[in-house]
């Protein structure tokens, strides 16, 4: 497995403002589709007004937090910046890295099941799986975030040279794998065989990515040898 050696990463004193304007949208879109049920419409029927006012709360909500230095890769200089100090994960953090968690795990799982059990019922039920399961897992996900069980959600800082890669597999995985079973639903038919055609190949990216990022082939997957400074994004 490549390692990163932390005394070997550039440091950064400030974030530019263009590094801060990139990370926003990407905590637009973490909070905008934290209602399943909502987001799932959007995708079936597409946006209507209940999903504008929901964006424009997101918008208000995290501009206000991102020109208050208030959201991860927006704040005007890194937060970490060694990787062995214990020190405190600020609130902002670990409410934005619960909701991040949330947004990888819960949508996979349930068009996981939505497939399996397509498979066995040779009928699908993805809008009764969102309705009636999307905010119970939601919630099993805010819960452990809330108690400091995830990766780099913990009180302190100080696993964060492996607990980032942990997120950045799960992103890497989850990223490539939606897409591509977004692209499957519109060419194949929804059939047993299809929908098996489906689960294979979501689950075998999830796995074949999931592995990439296990040795270390991925950007910011390799774990950090605690050392000297280094930044942490």
């Amino acid at each position: 497995m490549k390692v990163e050696l932390a005394s070997q990463r550039k440091l950064r004193e400030r974030n530019k403002i263009s590094y801060q304007f990139a990370h926003w949208p990407i905590w637009i879109w973490v909070f905008f589709i934290a209602p399943g049920p909502l987001t799932f419409d959007l995708f079936e029927h597409g946006f209507d007004w209940r999903m504008g006012v929901w964006l424009s709360a997101v918008l208000i909500g995290t501009g206000i937090a991102g020109l208050r230095g208030r959201l991860p890769g927006v704040e005007p200089k890194p937060y970490i910046l060694r990787f062995t100090e214990d020190r405190p994960n600020p609130l902002y953090r670990r409410v934005c890295y619960t909701f991040a968690w949330s947004a990888v795990a819960v949508f996979a799982v349930l068009n996981m099941a939505g497939l399996f059990i397509a498979i066995l019922a040779d009928k699908w039920y993805l809008r009764q799986i969102y309705t009636y399961a999307y905010f119970p897992l939601a919630l099993a996900v805010w819960i452990a975030g809330a108690l400091g069980r995830l990766p780099r959600v913990a009180a302190s800082t100080k696993g964060e040279g492996h607990e980032r890669r942990y997120f950045y597999g799960s992103v890497w995985a989850v990223c490539l794998a939606q897409p591509a079973l977004g692209i499957l639903w519109k060419l194949l038919p929804r059939t047993r065989v299809a929908d098996s055609v489906k689960l294979a190949v979501f689950v075998g990216i999830l796995a074949f990515v999931g592995n990439l990022a296990r040795l270390g082939r991925l950007p910011r997957t390799r774990p950090i040898v605690p050392g000297e400074s280094a930044i942490s994004d």
